[in-house]
C-alpha cells in the first residue's frame, strides 16, 4: 500500500506534532543487503536483508528552516513530542516475498513526505475534525496528498481537561484508492485506538484512586507561585504535566507494537485491493477464439488447434478444414511473409483486385503446385478479415463450395465447375513457376521464374470500400514497420466491426427497417454505398455470443 501512517499528538506547549510514522520502501532492482552495522544506526534498523537505505533516515528540515534548525527543534522538544529515545532510529520489518521493507521512525525520511505529513498533522488536530471531535474524516488535495484522519482522546490526570488529543492519519496521493479503503482502514485504526484508550484508562483509574485530580488541582491553587515558577512549570521544567505516551499507557513496548500494527495495515491494505490495467472489452476475434472450445458429451474440452497439413482437418469457422491434403510437390518453394511482401511480388493491381474480393466475401482460390506457397498466400490474405469471417481449406485435390470455405487452396490439376467459372463471386490466383527439386535449399526465397495469373469476373468499382482503402494505405506506407501495419489493420477491422454490430442490432435484432432508415443509419456511421457489401459480409463474422445476446435482449424488449 503506497501510503504513510502516522500517529500525531497535540502538545500543550508545541502544538500539533508528529510522534510516529510508518512507510513502505520497495526494492528498486533486487534485494540489496545494504544495511550494515553502522554506529549511527540502532539495532532496530540493522538488517542484512532489508530493502531500505538507512542513509535516508535523517532529521528532515522543517518547512520554515534548515536541517540544523530542525535538529535543534527536535532535541529541544518535550517528552510528549518524542516517541523514540536518543540514538534510536526506529523499527524495520522486511517482507522478502514482496521485497518490501516497512520502516517506522519519528519523522518521514524524505523532505517532501515530511512536509505533507506535517501539514496533515496540523490540519487533523486543528481545523479538520468531525462532529463530536472524535472519529474519522477525509480531507486533502492532489498537491499535498489526500488524508484519512481519525482523532481521539486519551485520559490523563495531569492534562488540561483530564485528556490529551491524538490522531492517526493515513496520507496517500491516490484519492480513489484511499476512499475505497475507508471501511478497512477505519476499522483497523479503531482497533489500535481502542487498545491505546484501554491502557490509558487503566493508568488513569489507578492515578485517580491514589490522588484524585480535583484534590490535586485545589491544593496547587492554594500555593503561592511567582511568575518565574509559573513559566518554569509551563515550559515543562521540572513539571510532569507533559508526559510521553509510554507513560500514559504504562507500556514500554508501545511503539514497537504500534509499528507492528501499522505495518500490518500497510501490508493488508495493499493486498486486499490491487490495481489492474484494463485494455478494454474483448474484441470479436478474441471471442471467436474462445468459442473454438467445445465441451464434449464426456465432459472433456475439445480445443481446435493448428493441424499438420498432412493430416485431415476438422471443419469449422476460421479453422483449416477439408479432405486429406496431398503431399507438397515443391517443398523448397518460397513463401510469402506478409501482405506487403505479397503486394510487391504479384503487383499492385493484382493485389488490389484480390484484396477487394476478400473484403466483400467472394471466394478466394489459390491454385499451385507449391503447397507451402499457396498456404502462405491464404495466411496473408486472412489478415484483411475478422477471424469470424475466415473459413479456410488450405489445400485440396477437389473443389469445395463457397459455403464451406471462402479461402481455398487447390492443386493445379483441379478444374473449376462451369457454374463457378461463369460466376462473379470468386477470384482465382494461379501460381505458375519452375519445378523445384527436393534438393533445393529450404531458405531459398527467390520468386524469379514465378508468375501469377489472376482470374475473376468481378468488376472493380470506381470506389472501393473505405476499410480497404485505409488498409492498403497502411500497407503501401513503407515508412511504417510491418509490426505497426499489423496494428493498423487490427484497428481498422475493430472500427468496422463496431459498425457491423450497430447495423446488426438495427436491422436484424429490432425488426425490419425501411430503406430510408437504413440509409440514415449508414450516414450516421460514416458508411457509404460502396461499404454495404462489407457490412453485410462481415456481419457473418459476429460471434455466436454477441448474436445470441442481441437477439434475446431485443426480443425481450419487444415483448415488454
Amino acid at each position: 500500500m503506497n501510503a504513510i501512517i502516522s500517529l500525531c499528538h497535540f502538545c500543550e506547549i508545541h502544538g500539533p506534532s508528529v510522534l510516529f510514522c510508518t512507510q513502505a520502501f520497495h526494492a528498486e532492482n533486487s534485494p540489496q543487503q545494504i544495511i550494515d552495522h553502522d554506529q549511527n544506526c540502532s539495532a532496530s534498523l540493522t538488517d542484512s536483508g532489508s530493502y531500505y537505505i538507512p542513509q535516508r533516515l535523517q532529521s528532515p528540515s522543517t518547512p520554515t528552516g534548515g536541517g540544523d534548525q530542525a535538529t535543534h527543534k527536535l532535541s529541544g522538544s518535550c517528552e510528549a513530542c518524542r516517541s523514540l529515545p536518543t540514538g534510536h532510529s526506529g523499527y524495520i520489518s522486511n517482507d522478502h516475498e514482496d521485497k518490501v521493507s516497512y520502516v517506522s521512525s519519528q519523522h518521514p525520511a524524505q523532505q517532501q513526505v515530511f512536509s505533507m505529513v506535517r501539514q496533515a498533522c496540523v490540519r487533523s488536530l486543528s481545523c479538520e475534525v468531525c462532529p463530536g471531535r472524535e472519529g474519522p474524516i477525509f480531507f486533502g488535495d492532489d498537491q499535498n496528498g489526500h488524508v484519512l484522519s481519525y482523532t481521539f482522546y486519551l485520559k490523563d490526570t495531569q492534562a488540561r481537561g483530564l485528556q490529551r488529543w491524538y490522531s492517526i492519519i493515513v496520507v496517500m496521493m491516490d484519492k480513489i484508492f484511499l476512499l475505497n479503503s475507508w471501511p478497512f482502514l477505519v476499522s483497523c485504526m479503531k482497533k489500535v485506538i481502542d487498545r491505546l484508550q484501554e491502557k490509558a484508562s487503566k493508568v488513569y483509574d489507578k492515578e485517580e484512586a491514589k490522588c484524585p485530580p480535583r484534590v490535586q488541582r485545589l491544593s496547587l491553587s492554594k500555593m503561592s507561585m511567582t511568575a518565574a515558577e509559573f513559566l518554569k512549570q509551563k515550559g515543562g521544567g521540572g513539571s510532569k504535566s507533559v508526559r510521553p505516551l509510554i507513560e500514559l499507557t504504562n507500556d514500554k513496548n508501545l511503539f514497537k507494537n504500534i509499528h507492528m500494527s501499522f505495518t500490518w495495515i500497510l501490508k493488508a491494505g495493499g493486498s486486499r485491493m490491487t490495481e489492474k490495467l484494463l485494455e478494454g472489452p474483448p474484441t470479436e476475434d478474441s471471442i471467436i477464439d474462445l468459442e473454438k472450445q467445445e465441451e464434449t458429451e464426456e465432459g472433456f474440452t475439445m480445443v481446435y488447434t493448428k493441424k499438420l497439413d498432412s493430416l485431415p482437418s476438422v471443419a469449422g469457422a476460421g479453422v483449416d478444414s477439408g479432405p486429406e491434403s496431398p503431399v507438397d510437390q515443391n517443398p523448397g518453394a518460397p513463401t510469402f511473409k506478409n501482405l506487403r511482401h505479397l503486394l510487391k511480388v504479384i503487383g499492385t493491381l493484382k493485389f488490389h483486385t484480390l484484396a477487394y474480393n476478400v473484403v466483400i466475401g467472394n471466394q478466394i482460390i489459390i491454385r499451385g503446385n507449391a503447397k507451402a506457397m499457396v498456404k502462405s498466400v491464404i495466411d496473408c490474405l486472412k489478415a484483411l478479415l475478422p477471424k469470424g469471417c475466415c473459413r479456410v481449406i488450405s489445400y485440396s485435390n477437389e473443389y469445395e463450395d463457397s459455403w464451406r470455405c471462402n479461402f481455398l487452396g487447390l492443386s493445379p490439376k483441379v478444374i473449376l465447375p462451369k457454374h463457378i467459372e461463369e460466376s462473379d463471386l470468386y477470384a482465382m490466383l494461379d501460381i505458375k513457376g519452375p519445378e523445384i527439386t527436393k534438393d533445393a535449399q529450404p531458405d531459398w526465397d527467390d520468386f524469379v521464374g514465378y508468375h501469377f495469373e489472376l482470374t475473376t469476373a468481378a468488376a472493380l468499382p470506381e470506389r472501393v470500400p473505405t476499410v480497404l482503402s485505409k488498409m492498403e494505405k497502411a500497407i503501401l506506407n513503407d515508412s511504417l514497420k510491418y509490426t505497426v501495419v499489423e496494428q493498423c489493420l487490427v484497428c481498422h477491422k475493430e472500427e468496422w466491426m463496431n459498425k457491423v454490430k450497430v447495423v446488426f442490432k438495427f436491422t436484424k435484432a429490432e425488426g425490419p427497417r425501411s430503406e430510408e432508415e437504413t440509409r440514415r443509419l449508414l450516414q450516421v456511421l460514416g458508411a457509404q454505398e460502396e461499404d454495404k457489401q462489407v457490412l453485410k459480409f462481415w456481419m457473418t463474422g459476429l460471434s455466436v455470443q454477441y448474436r445470441t445476446h442481441m437477439l434475446s435482449t431485443s426480443k425481450g424488449h419487444l415483448a415488454d
